[in-house]
């Protein structure tokens, strides 16, 4: 246990330099975007003299050395900035929009697990079969198809031509007010209130946006899950538990599957981390109030503190799952984190 509470330990501490570089390469990209936002701030119809004093509340005068340490000193005391394009403190917009990022990700990546994962162990047990080549066909269609053209299907389909879905504007339709928030995920707080056609109503207007980002998030889960488990069942050990006279399931679940989880956990730490911050074209063509598509605002407006605060909030949540998968791999291989005698 102390071996592997050591690991996790390690982990944080290398963990430091890379939340250093991204604070001094967002700070410093940021600079480098086109746009004055003190001229955004203050409005078409500003004068020069207004301009300039923006400028100076903003400390956008100052040189970038002393930008760069006001900022670092606004970060100590959890201060993300105030977001010049909506007047609020970046903090408190990330925080309302994370949740809907969220549950919009958590949800595709669960959906993906249900296919990707069964279908990848079926396509490795029975190479060549047809499940093998529906496999390969999910697989390139989810890596060929871009996000936005699968979703605009979606909602031409299921919308337009069917009309069962609802339409695509947001995370809640305007018939349903919102339920009360307590995590920010519509789905938890309506079952929290008891409010089940609230909890419908989201749910509806979850199903198509969860179901893009999944068909995009199976072809990584369902590739590796194949190919670890080719790799596993090929192994000295599978042949000496069949040799041994043990069961199918339990050679295929309890030996073969298990050492192939450690890769397959790795792709879907790694999965979400993209996504998360990636899904900004599903958010966009769904009207989703998430991150995503706030980092892209601010973007077009030259918002440094948005900008900076998206990037740094990102890298924290990377960070933050890179540290729960180490502590995945020592429950999945106990070995983890042990030293050698």
């Amino acid at each position: 246990m102390a071996g592997r509470w050591k690991a996790v330990g390690l982990r944080v501490a290398q963990s430091v330099p890379v939340v250093l570089g991204v604070v001094v390469i967002s700070f410093l990209l940021t600079r480098a975007l086109p746009g004055d936002p003190a001229v955004q701030f203050a409005g078409a119809a500003a004068t020069p003299e207004s301009i300039e004093q923006v400028r100076v509340a903003l400390g956008l005068d100052k040189p970038l050395l002393q930008q760069f340490l006001i900022y670092c000193g606004q970060l100590l005391q959890g201060d993300l900035g105030q977001s010049v394009s909506t007047g609020r403190p970046v903090a408190e917009e990330l925080a309302a929009r994370l949740p809907a990022s969220l549950e919009l990700t958590l949800t595709a990546l669960i959906l993906s697990c249900a296919v990707a994962i069964p279908l990848g162990v079926l396509a490795a047990t029975r190479p060549g079969s047809w499940v093998d080549q529906l496999c390969r066909l999910l697989v390139t269609a989810g890596v060929s198809l871009p996000t936005f053209f699968t979703g605009i299907v979606l909602i031409y389909v299921f919308y337009y031509l069917l009309g069962i879905a609802p339409s695509p504007l947001g995370r809640l339709d305007f018939v349903y007010l919102e339920p009360d928030p307590v995590t920010g995920f519509y789905l938890i707080d309506a079952a929290l209130m008891g409010d089940w056609e609230t909890w419908f109503g989201a749910l509806k207007q979850l199903v198509l946006p969860a179901i893009t980002l999944a068909l995009f998030t199976l072809a990584p889960l369902a590739r590796m899950t194949r190919a670890a488990m080719l790799s596993a069942l090929s192994a000295d050990f599978i042949r000496t538990a069949r040799a041994a006279g043990l069961s199918r399931g339990k050679v295929l679940y309890g030996y073969a599957f298990r050492n192939a989880l450690l890769p397959v956990v790795t792709t879907l730490g790694m999965v979400f981390s993209f996504v998360l911050g990636a899904n900004v074209l599903v958010e966009k063509v769904f009207a989703w109030p998430g991150i995503g598509s706030y980092a892209v605002e601010a973007l077009v407006v030259s918002d440094y503190a948005a900008v900076q605060g998206f990037v740094l909030s990102m890298a924290l949540l990377f960070v933050a799952l890179n540290l729960v998968i180490d502590l995945a791999y020592s429950v999945i291989d106990p070995r983890f984190g042990t030293e050698a005698k």
